[in-house]
């Protein structure tokens, strides 16, 4: 049995004070590849347009037959009988030459029949039950847009260690090493662009901020990875409360329906909402069908799916599954107790359920799961005997043992009586057996499970008991210490796995290993399409897969990053260090000083292997792999990517497309009469502009209006409005300015819901560049609410959101001839309180999280150095690593003063602030400015 890595071996060592060593490493996927993905800064570049997909629901599944005029099957199944009429005339085996084709009013292919049997299976088909729902019938097929992925961010414990140990990048090979620590190769951007999607990369962990429909078509059409994900865990929504799906602020965990201080205002959560529970729960399944079939396409043959759901529509929603999986890939509902009951008038709910299909069931990937039988809550209750060391006596256990109110006595060995006889008379099986004196036989139309030689065996080995008038095999316990697991899990609501609670719905860490470990193996590819608070990455890095999860919101992906970057893990041993968790973690058989089974190996004692004579079989237990003790584990490296990038000119028309032309003109449409309505524009420290005459340009490439300020003077303005789901450009605001410039605007107002770091530099130099001034302005996300919230505070939708107030300078030299480093300190944050409509200013001490970029490439984000100021969020590492580093360096990481680094090639460092609601703002700074 292979014993792993050894400590000795590790490169990264952390120097411990005083005696011994401990070290820091995280797994790497040395054998798996992703295919290359460009950097968020590349995307006016990016030309690799491709065009929705459109996904076919099963025809066969359309509403019953019955012959009239609204039935949508009615066409089909007459089309059908025509072919059987048809094809019942030609000979055996009655098939035509040509495949015949039914198109629905859309002209798209709903059927395809080959012949005669075909058509007959069909029909039957049509009449089989199923779950209909309002829309159903009028749908065959839907579309979703194919957008590729751009990477936003780089992340890796392991590099902020390494900033933390004073890496110096002295030489260039040091510098690529620097970038090798979060799975960055440094690719050029003609690189990135021409060979995205084409070029292979090392594997790269996954988190990716978009709806997970889009997302999941991005990965089978632009990544072709289909049949390549090994299990999928889908923890949807319950229900279609609009205020209980969705937490909206990081540090609150607690969210009440319709309350509008617990309202989610992220435009994209917002028109995902709105989008999807139009119809209420009919809306709801139908957003469970689509992604149902996404998810059944990236599915290995190998592969399971588990959806994690409540009573509410368990029968909902495994109707479904038997509708996109078949019924014959269903493998179990899994009940599980949740940690606390959910009251009612009546009878409260304390379990939720998973529901298990497999891709295709005869093939599905399955490792059998064990319980321990020790303890005396989880010992099957046939164990109710114990038998002294010498064996001389036993008996019944009273009533406190049972209930592990009172110890058993030492050396004392737990057993049950378990029969020696099965069903069944035979002609040698029945023969009477001699045990103390007295004589039994099996009973009537019975026999004995061994031979008369085998039940010798179990007589010599002190293995029969004698209970009343039969004969017993004796079972010890700890003949196989554990049990499989079977689908009702009543230890998943508290203990050592439950979490502190980051997020509202937060999925139990115990039941994703669970899945997990029964249906994967080191080095598998895991995927989470609702990402939450992380937990299915989360277990997937603890155990060795590799991993992507998904959310729509920023508010999740902003607790998942802080918990994984922070996160530490047990490090299981490695058959194989070439080929990494691929190769599988390594077993051994072990006692604890009890004489008890703690090993990953257990042996399987057997009334066959005693009356055979035979050695024991042995299980493994896969949650029992070998740990490393010296070595602290951390996350290995993960990316931030999204699907809602900034829009890009698809066309080449110098318009930059969010979805198609005419949604954005109706966008830009709403916003106009919503200014109109409410001209004020907020621009902080009390100052107000308003404006009037608001008005489409006559001509115009790239301005959304113009308009006339009320204050003093009337002045011409230009207005230019940001695409409704995505940031403002650079190039966006580069066209605006040109043009305004040109035909004589005194001002540009850029009005969005968020906007590109660069972009916001252009718009507050504006005037140093020559052209006239610009301000940024926010929408407050609360325009695209709707009739979901009770009150809408018309007069202040416009005002100024400020970027994060930050101060670099030349840190003090603490030798000579050191070379020159620099510091970062994080001084504040404007915040619009969306609740309230003000703009507040909070100290850098008080937000949840600030990183700091110490060399910038103006494309994607590396976080260098990460902080937590209202957390502890390192403590975790604090502890694994206690000695290594002066207890400054992490008051450092919960602080606003960074740690001095050195300059880097591109000459700028980046700081990026998550506020509460997990928005992203960033500000760039060159190393020239840098204050002495």
């Amino acid at each position: 049995m292979a014993t792993g890595k050894k400590a000795a071996k590790k490169k990264t060592a952390k120097k411990r004070q005083g005696n011994g060593e401990t070290k820091t490493e995280s797994y790497k996927h040395s054998q798996a590849e992703s295919l290359l993905r460009p950097d968020v800064g590349t995307q006016a570049q990016f030309k690799k347009k491709k065009p929705p997909v459109t996904y076919r629901y099963d025809s066969s599944l359309s509403p019953s037959l019955d012959w009239d005029s609204q039935n949508s099957a009615r066409g089909l199944g007459e089309w059908l009988l025509g072919l059987i009429e048809k094809a019942s005339t030609l000979p055996a085996p009655h098939n035509f030459s040509t495949p015949q084709e039914y198109k629905n009013a859309r002209g798209q292919v709903a059927a395809t029949v080959r012949g005669l049997s075909d058509a007959i299976e069909q029909l039957k088909r049509l009449q089989k039950p199923f779950l209909n729902w309002a829309g159903k019938a009028e749908r065959l097929s839907f579309d979703v847009p194919t957008l590729p992925l751009f990477v936003h961010e780089r992340l890796s414990t392991t590099a902020i260690i390494e900033t933390l140990k004073g890496h110096r990048k002295k030489e260039e090979t040091a510098q690529l090493g620097m970038f090798e620590l979060f799975g960055d190769p440094q690719r050029s951007v003609s690189d990135q662009v021409l060979k995205a999607y084409e070029y292979k990369d090392k594997w790269v962990n996954r988190m990716i901020l978009g709806d997970s429909l889009v997302v999941m078509n991005s990965l089978l059409h632009y990544e072709g990875m289909g049949g390549q994900v090994q299990m999928i865990y889908l923890d949807p929504p319950y229900g279609i409360k609009f205020g209980s799906n969705f937490q909206p602020f990081v540090r609150k965990h607690e969210v009440t329906h319709n309350d509008d201080e617990d309202m989610t205002r992220e435009p994209e959560m917002v028109q995902a909402y709105r989008d999807t529970w139009e119809l209420g729960l009919h809306s709801y399944l139908t957003y469970m069908r689509d992604r149902l079939l996404l998810a059944r396409d990236l599915l290995a043959q190998t592969g399971s799916i588990f959806v994690q759901i409540s009573d509410e529509n368990l029968h909902h929603v495994r109707e479904l599954m038997d509708e996109v999986f078949g019924p014959e890939n269903f493998v179990s509902v899994i009940t599980f107790k949740k940690t606390g009951g959910q009251s009612s008038s009546l009878i409260s709910s304390v379990s939720d359920y998973l529901i298990w299909y497999s891709r295709d069931k005869d093939h599905a990937k399955y490792r059998e799961s064990y319980i321990s039988k020790l303890a005396p809550e989880d010992r099957p209750s046939i164990y109710r005997w114990i038998e002294s060391p010498d064996k001389k006596m036993r008996r019944k256990m009273t009533r406190e043992e049972l209930a592990g109110e009172t110890s058993i006595p030492d050396g004392w060995r737990i057993f049950a009586p378990d029969t020696l006889a099965s069903l069944g008379a035979t002609q040698t099986g029945g023969f009477p057996f001699s045990f103390k004196g007295k004589t039994y036989i099996p009973g009537a139309n019975q026999h004995w499970k061994t031979t008369k030689e085998g039940m010798d065996k179990l007589a010599v080995s002190d293995r029969l008991i004698a209970v009343s008038t039969s004969l017993y095999y004796i079972r010890y316990l700890d003949d196989f210490p554990v049990m499989p697991i079977d689908n009702m899990w009543d230890d998943t609501s508290a203990g050592g796995y439950s979490d502190d609670k980051l997020y509202v719905v937060q999925t139990n860490r115990k039941v994703a290993q669970r899945c997990m470990l029964m249906t994967t193996d080191p080095g598998d590819l895991i995927l989470d399409p609702t990402c939450g608070s992380g937990t299915t990455a989360y277990v997937a890095e603890q155990w060795g897969r590799r991993w992507m999860t998904i959310d729509t919101s920023r508010v999740p992906l902003a607790l998942a990053r802080q918990r994984l970057l922070t996160a530490t893990f047990p490090y299981y041993q490695l058959k194989d260090d070439l080929r990494g968790p691929a190769g599988g973690f390594s077993y051994i058989r072990k006692k604890n000083a009890k004489g008890e089974e703690v090993g990953g190996i257990v042996p399987h004692v057997t009334l066959k292997s005693i009356a055979n004579n035979e050695p024991p079989s042995e299980e493994v237990l896969v949650d029992r792999p070998e740990v490393d003790s010296k070595i602290t584990r951390i996350s290995g490296h993960f990316c931030l990517e999204a699907t809602i990038p900034t829009p890009v000119d698809w066309e080449g028309d110098g318009v930059e497309d969010s979805g198609s032309a005419e949604s954005h003109s109706s966008f830009v449409d709403r916003m106009l009469e919503v200014l109109r309505k409410s001209p004020v524009l907020h621009l902080g420290g009390g100052k107000k502009v308003e404006i009037k005459n608001i008005r489409p340009p006559a001509k115009t490439l790239s301005l959304s209006s113009e308009a006339v300020v009320a204050n003093g003077k009337d002045k011409p303005v230009a207005i230019l409005f940001g695409p409704e789901n995505g940031a403002v450009s650079e190039k966006l605001v580069h066209e605006a300015l040109k043009e305004a410039n040109l035909k004589g605007y005194t001002h540009l107002y850029v009005i969005g819901f968020a906007i590109q770091p660069n972009a916001r530099m252009l718009v507050d130099k504006s005037e140093e560049m020559g052209t006239i001034p610009a301000t940024y302005v926010q929408m407050t996300p609360d325009l695209m609410m709707g009739d979901l919230l009770k009150n809408m505070r018309s007069s202040q939708i416009f005002s100024v959101c400020g970027l994060p107030e930050i101060e670099l300078t030349k840190a003090k030299a603490e030798k000579k001839d050191d070379p020159q480093k620099y510091q970062v300190e994080l001084l504040g944050l404007d915040t619009f309180d969306a609740v309230t409509m003000a703009t507040e200013h909070r100290a850098g001490a008080d937000v949840p999280a600030w990183f700091l970029d110490t060399d910038y490439n103006g494309l994607c984000f590396h976080v260098s150095q990460a902080f937590f100021p209202r957390t502890s969020a390192w403590d975790n590492l604090k502890r694994a690593l206690k000695g290594s580093y002066e207890e400054s360096v992490w008051d450092h990481l919960a602080g606003t003063m960074s740690v001095p680094f050195e300059a880097g090639e591109h000459g700028q460092i980046a700081v990026k602030v998550i506020d509460d609601r997990g928005n992203e703002l960033m500000v760039v700074q060159n190393i020239s400015e840098a204050k002495k």
